[in-house]
């Protein structure tokens, strides 16, 4: 199952790992950044948009375009990316490439889980819910169902299954508890798919262990500062925690104790890296803790392709085009509202 050999890697994998690192020469350039803060309109951002991998996507979209379709366009682009390399490849790496989808799947349950609550038509639902996260068993989702119905007869058929059965109980789909189950599928996922990764071989592991480590790293800290103010229980809220990343397991005993954002810095203090990181917010209004770790996101990314024969990089490939997406909508809002003072604060990647 390894994926580390380099003779068995070409064989099965070589072809798409050409196709992923053709994909991402085509992620936008400094200077196409550069370029799009200078547009004037959204129309303006269309046109220039024609000159780079993004093509003609934009053609069939009359004028005045707008940031939702903008935003649905170039996701609409990366799942035609994602879906050519999936319906290509052959396991480890179409298991591998899964893993990746139960990322959006995770939101997409609890984005399902809200709307059934507050009996929101499951067509609306399914239009909002991301296209790499969709499963089969959405189709069944009627405006009659109740929580446990979805529980029954949807989740747990989901590939997400085997995650639900292991932490969620019926009675725990309420308006409540939506973040701790958000929260703890995504702690069961990240754990399952770092042991998954450990079976692909070091170069694999290696760069898994690290991105999906800072996920788990960065997750755990969110969790920490907003449960301040809450109802959330220390030990309930330790419950949540990922058992993985460069916090577990000293960090995240002090993390469980914090009760304030000062102590939330001293608990990552003993890492040199995530110490800058918090002093970085400190010492500069015009980035939030969010925008620090998409930063440094998209530098431990960007690092995976320095690596040859291992999966890595599908993964980082599909986290820059998050970032990259993110970035031009948030132009694209600079731009209709008029904030140009603001538009230059997106997230470089290349």
């Amino acid at each position: 199952m390894s994926a580390g050999n380099s003779s068995t890697f070409n064989i099965n994998d070589g072809y798409l790992e050409g196709i992923l690192r053709g994909y991402k020469l085509g992620l936008l350039t400094k200077s196409d950044y550069g370029n799009l803060i200078q547009c004037e309109s959204l129309d303006d951002m269309k046109l220039h948009l024609q000159g780079t991998d993004y093509g003609d996507f934009l053609e069939s979209e009359p004028s005045p375009i707008h940031t939702t379709t903008l935003q649905e366009r170039c996701t609409h682009k990366m799942v035609e990316q994602f879906q050519y390399l999936r319906t290509n490849a052959v396991k480890p790496l179409s298991m591998f490439l899964d893993y990746i989808t139960y990322n959006y799947m995770i939101d997409n349950v609890v984005l399902l889980i809200t709307g059934t609550l507050h009996e929101r038509d499951p067509e609306e639902l399914k239009e909002k819910c991301h296209p790499l996260g969709k499963f089969s068993a959405m189709s069944s989702i009627t405006l009659e169902q109740t929580t446990a119905d979805l529980y029954n007869n949807v989740l747990v058929d989901t590939p997400l299954g085997q995650y639900i059965l292991g932490c969620l109980e019926v009675e725990d789909l309420d308006e409540k508890h939506v973040e701790e189950i958000r929260n703890t599928l995504y702690k069961a996922y990240l754990e399952d798919f770092d042991q998954f990764c450990k079976g692909l071989g070091e170069v694999t592991y290696d760069v898994m262990h690290t991105v999906l480590g800072f996920e788990a790293d960065r997750r755990s800290i969110n969790i920490t500062l907003n449960s301040f103010g809450t109802e959330l229980e220390k030990e309930d809220r330790q419950k949540l925690y990922p058992a993985l990343g460069r916090l577990f397991p000293e960090g995240i005993d002090k993390l469980a104790k914090a009760e304030d954002p000062d102590q939330v810095s001293g608990a990552v203090n003993h890492i040199p890296e995530y110490r800058n990181l918090f002093q970085e917010v400190s010492y500069d209004e015009e980035k939030s803790l969010e925008d620090i770790f998409f930063e440094h996101e998209v530098s431990l990314n960007k690092l995976s392709f320095e690596q040859q024969y291992g999966y890595g990089i599908f993964y980082s490939y599909f986290k820059l085009k998050e970032q990259e997406i993110r970035n031009i909508v948030w132009i694209a809002e600079c731009i209709q509202q008029d904030q140009k003072d603001k538009i230059g604060q997106y997230i470089e990647i290349f």
